[in-house]
C-alpha cells in the first residue's frame, strides 16, 4: 500500500534570513522559490532583474516539515519513498533520523517501520545550503576548470541551476518530486529492467522480501507469459518473453509506435509499463543511428528543463512542448546533460510520438571530480535512471556528458588542473561499464562532441559528433555552415530574442530598447546582443528601432538555422543528423530557442518546419539538391525558373526549365539550375513544394517596394488574414501577440511573387484592429516601406 505523503507541509528558514524565521505553507513536489514566491515574500524571479536579488536562497538552510496519521496496518514493512531530494538533505521521523541525501538525481528509500507510531507522526526534511556544500566539497576537491565562476561541478545537482548562457542563477532547495509510505508484506518489487530485442523481451526483475518464503514472478506481455520461482535466499530472476508476431516500434517518420503493456508480478506487487519492441545500433564511425535495422536522419533539438524550478513542468506542458517539436517535422530530442533525468511522463510521451531520445548522463561543460563521494554518487545515480528508463523504446542512446571531453582538449584545462581528475574515469570506465551491465541493448558513447577514441580530436567533422559553435561563438557569419561536412551535428544555434508579448510581460523597461537594462538582463551570452547585431552582416537591413531591431533579429536567427539545416541534410547519407539547440527555454530570454519561455514560438520555429520538412528543396553550391526523407520515391517534373525581381521569368530565358526527376526513398538528388547574371531569383518546384532562392543579399537587391493587399475576415476560433501581393513579399511575418499576447499564427516566414496571396489563420478570442494587425509593427516583409516614425 502506497501513500503519498504530500499534504500539509511547512517551510522555513533554518536561521536568519530576509525573509524572517515564521514557516509557511509549502507545496510537495515544489521548491523554496516556489513557496516563497506564493507566500508573496519574493518578487516573481523572471521578470526584469529580480533574480539577482534572490541569491540568498541558495545560501540558506531551510526545514520542510509535515504531520500525518498512521495505524498499524499489520505489514512487515514500512519504507518512507522519496523521489528526488534537492539536495543535499537529512531527513527524520518523529524526531530520529533515517537518512541523509547528496544527489537530485537519485531516490532514496528508508526503512521506517520501527520508527512509525499510531496517531500522529512528524515527518522533517532539512537541507543544507547548496552553495555551503559546494564550496566546501571543492576547497575539499580543488577547483576545477568550468565556463562560470559557480560550484555546480562540486554537487550532484541540475548544473544550469547556478546560471547558464540562456538561464538565470536560481539555486533551488526542496522536495522536488513525490514522497510517500509503502506499506507491504511478503514481496516487493525492487528493480524491474526489460531489455527489449525486435521480438522479444528479457525481462531482468530483483526482489526485496520481508521472509524466506519462495516467490513467484510472472511477466505478461501481448498474450505471453513467462514465470520464475525464487527460493530462499534467491532475490534475482530472468524472464525471457518471444513475441516473434510484435509489431516493431519506429522512429517518427519511419513507422508506427505500436505500444504493449509489460506487467511484471511478484506476490501481490504489480510493476506495469509499456514497451515498444524494436532494436538500436550505432555505427560509430559514421555516427549513424540505426533503428530496426533502417538508418535514421536524425531531425532533432536539444531539450533543456522546461523552467528553472522542474517541480513545476507538468504532463500538459511537456506535451505541448512535444508537439510543437514534432510539428517542425523533428524525431529526437537530445536531454541535454547540464539538466536532469526528466520524468516518467517525458519518456511515455517520446514513446507514444516517436521522438527519439538521446539522454546525456548529467555531466556538463566543466572538469569533474572522480574522487568520493562523488564517484559512488555518480554509480548510484546511473545504475538508477539506466534501470528505471530500461522500458522505453524512445530512448536509443546513452552520452556519457556534454562538451567535457571537448573541454579537455581545447579549453585550456590542464593547467588549472594540475594532474587533478575531470570526469575521464566516468566517460571511458564507470559509465560504459554500467551500461554494459544493465542495458547492452542500447549503445552508449562516451560524450558530444567526440570523435569515437579518447586520442582523436573532437572538431574532427569527419567522425562521430560534433558541435559547431565558430558561428555564434565566434562570430563567423552563418553561411559559413557550408564550409563543414560533417557525420553528426548534434549542437549549433543562433540567437534570437523571444516574443514580444514575451519579453514585454518580463521586462517593465519604457520604452523597450536593444539596449535597456530589463532586455539586457534577460540576455545572458557574453555579448550577446552585440553579436545578434554584428551577425545581420550583408544578410539584413541596419534596425532603425525596436521593432527592426526584434524582427531583423529573429528573422535572422531563422535564416541562419535554417540555412545550416539545410545543408547538412544535403549531404544525407554521409551527414545522418542534426540537433539544433535548441527547442525550448526555461524563462524568458533572448536565447537559440525555437520556442521561448512563454511557449511562444519564434520565426525560427517556422522556418525550422520547412527545413525538417520530409521532402525539401535546397540549394548547395550552385545545384538545387531535393532531399527526399520517406520510404516513397518523389518523383515528377522539377520547374526551375529564372525571375526578376518583378517576379517575371525571364525573356532570354524563355520558359521555366523542367527537369524530370526520380528521388529515391531516404536519398538525395543534385540538379543543376540554369544560369543568368540579369536574375534577380530561381523558383524551384516539384510536387506542391516550391522554394525561392534571392541571389543578391535584401539590402542590396533592389527590390521594389513592397505593395499589397490585405483583408480580415473572421473564422472560427479567431480570424483569418488573407495578404494579395501586387510585388514580391520578401519573409512576409504576422506577429499577432502584440495586439494580443494570447494570439497565435499558423504560419510565417512566406516570400510571395506578384499576384500569389497567402491567408494567415490568427487564434484569438480578442477582436482584434483590422487596419493594425495589417499594417507595421504587426505585419512586416523585408522590402516593407518604412513608416516615417522609423
Amino acid at each position: 500500500m502506497y501513500r503519498p505523503l504530500h499534504d500539509g507541509w511547512t517551510l522555513r528558514p533554518d536561521g536568519d534570513s530576509p525573509v524572517g524565521t515564521a514557516a509557511l505553507p509549502a507545496t510537495v513536489p515544489g521548491s523554496v522559490h516556489i513557496d516563497l514566491l506564493a507566500a508573496g515574500l519574493i518578487d516573481d524571479p523572471y521578470l526584469d532583474d529580480n533574480e539577482t536579488r534572490l541569491g540568498w536562497i541558495g545560501r540558506t538552510d531551510w526545514v520542510y516539515e509535515t504531520s500525518f496519521d498512521w495505524s498499524d496496518g499489520g505489514h512487515e514493512r514500512a519504507d518512507l519513498v522519496c523521489e528526488g531530494l534537492d539536495t543535499i538533505a537529512t531527513v527524520r521521523l518523529n524526531g530520529h533520523e533515517v537518512g541523509a541525501t547528496a544527489n537530485m538525481h537519485r531516490s532514496y528509500r528508508f526503512a521506517v517501520r520501527d520508527l512509525l507510531r499510531d496517531g500522529a507522526n512528524t515527518l522533517q526534511v532539512s537541507f543544507r545550503a547548496p552553495y555551503a556544500y559546494a564550496e566546501e566539497q571543492r576547497a575539499r576537491h580543488g577547483e576545477r576548470p568550468g565556463p562560470y565562476d559557480e560550484p555546480y561541478a562540486f554537487i550532484r545537482k541540475m548544473a544550469c541551476n547556478f546560471g547558464w548562457d540562456w538561464g538565470p542563477t536560481l539555486v533551488t532547495s526542496g522536495i522536488w518530486r513525490p514522497v510517500g509510505l509503502h506499506c507491504w508484506s511478503g514481496a516487493r518489487l525492487a528493480e524491474v529492467r526489460p531489455l527489449v530485442r525486435g521480438d522479444g523481451v528479457d525481462v531482468h526483475v530483483r526482489v526485496d522480501r520481508t521472509g524466506d518464503a519462495p516467490v513467484t514472478v510472472t511477466a505478461d506481455v501481448a498474450g505471453v507469459r513467462a514465470e520464475a520461482k525464487l527460493a530462499q535466499g534467491e532475490s534475482q530472476a530472468v524472464l525471457r518473453l518471444d513475441v516473434p508476431g510484435a509489431e516493431r516500434w519506429w522512429p517518427r517518420g519511419h513507422g508506427a509506435q505500436p505500444l504493449y503493456p509489460l506487467t511484471v508480478r511478484a506476490g501481490s506487487d504489480r510493476w506495469r509499463r509499456e514497451i515498444g519492441f524494436r532494436t538500436v545500433e550505432l555505427d560509430e564511425d559514421a555516427f549513424r543511428l540505426i533503428v530496426n535495422g533502417r538508418p535514421v536522419f536524425v531531425r532533432g533539438f536539444n531539450w533543456i528543463p522546461d523552467d528553472c524550478f522542474p517541480a513545476r513542468t507538468t504532463m500538459e506542458s511537456l506535451a505541448e512542448r512535444f508537439d510543437q517539436a514534432a510539428a517542425t517535422g523533428a524525431n529526437a530530442l537530445r536531454v541535454w546533460g547540464g539538466g536532469v533525468y526528466e520524468s516518467e511522463d517525458f519518456y511515455t510521451l517520446a514513446d507514444r510520438m516517436g521522438l527519439l531520445v538521446w539522454q546525456d548522463f548529467t555531466f556538463a561543460c566543466s572538469a569533474y571530480p572522480e574522487e568520493e563521494p562523488f564517484r559512488s554518487e555518480v554509480e548510484a545515480e546511473a545504475r538508477e535512471n539506466v534501470a528505471r528508463l530500461a522500458a522505453h523504446p524512445s530512448l536509443v542512446l546513452w552520452c556519457g556528458n556534454n562538451e567535457n571531453i571537448e573541454g579537455h582538449q581545447h579549453w585550456d584545462w590542464h593547467e588549472p588542473l594540475a594532474g587533478r581528475s575531470w570526469g575521464a574515469g566516468f566517460y571511458y570506465d564507470l559509465l560504459p561499464g554500467i551500461v554494459a551491465e544493465l542495458d547492452p541493448t542500447r549503445p552508449y558513447w562516451p560524450g558530444s562532441p567526440y570523435s569515437g577514441t579518447p586520442d582523436r580530436d573532437v572538431r574532427d567533422p569527419s567522425t562521430g559528433t560534433v558541435h559547431i559553435w565558430t558561428v555564434w561563438g565566434q562570430g563567423r557569419d552563418y553561411t559559413h555552415y557550408a564550409s563543414y561536412r560533417p557525420r553528426f551535428v548534434a549542437e549549433f544555434g543562433y540567437q534570437g530574442p523571444p516574443a514580444y508579448a514575451t519579453l514585454r510581460a518580463a521586462v517593465s523597461d519604457e520604452p523597450l530598447a536593444p539596449g535597456s537594462a530589463g532586455v539586457m538582463h534577460h540576455q545572458k551570452a557574453v555579448d550577446g546582443n552585440a553579436k545578434l547585431l554584428s551577425g545581420l552582416g550583408d544578410h539584413l537591413p541596419r534596425p532603425a528601432n525596436f521593432d527592426d531591431w526584434h524582427y531583423y533579429t529573429q528573422l535572422n536567427q531563422a535564416r541562419a538555422m535554417a540555412f545550416g539545416i539545410e545543408r547538412f541534410r544535403s549531404l544525407m547519407p554521409y551527414c545522418m543528423g542534426t540537433v539544433v539547440w535548441q527547442l525550448n527555454d526555461c524563462w524568458p530570454v533572448t536565447s537559440w530557442a525555437a520556442v521561448d519561455g512563454a511557449g511562444r514560438r519564434k520565426p525560427l520555429w517556422y522556418a525550422l518546419r520547412r527545413a525538417y520538412a520530409d521532402r525539401l528543396i535546397t540549394r548547395r553550391d550552385g545545384e538545387i539538391v531535393l532531399v527526399n526523407d520517406t520510404d516513397e520515391e518523389w518523383a515528377g517534373t522539377l520547374g526551375l525558373a529564372l525571375r526578376d525581381l518583378a517576379g517575371r521569368v525571364l525573356a532570354a530565358r524563355g520558359e521555366p526549365v523542367a527537369v524530370p526527376v526520380a528521388v529515391p526513398p531516404r536519398a538525395t538528388l543534385r540538379v543543376t539550375p540554369p544560369e543568368d547574371p540579369a536574375a534577380g531569383l530561381l523558383t524551384a518546384e516539384l510536387g506542391g513544394e516550391r522554394a525561392v532562392f534571392v541571389f543578391a543579399e535584401d539590402p542590396a537587391a533592389g527590390y521594389p517596394p513592397a505593395e499589397f493587399t490585405a483583408t480580415v475576415e473572421p473564422e472560427p476560433g479567431g480570424v483569418a488574414v488573407t495578404v494579395t501581393a501586387a510585388t514580391i513579399l520578401r519573409e512576409l511575418a504576422l506577429f499577432p501577440d502584440r495586439l494580443d499576447p494570447a494570439a497565435a499564427v499558423d504560419d510565417q516566414l512566406v516570400t510571395l511573387l506578384p499576384g500569389e496571396s497567402v491567408t494567415f489563420h490568427v487564434t484569438t478570442e480578442r477582436d482584434l484592429d483590422p487596419a493594425a494587425l495589417t499594417s507595421y509593427p504587426v505585419l512586416r516583409c523585408v522590402n516593407e516601406p518604412r513608416p516615417s516614425s522609423a
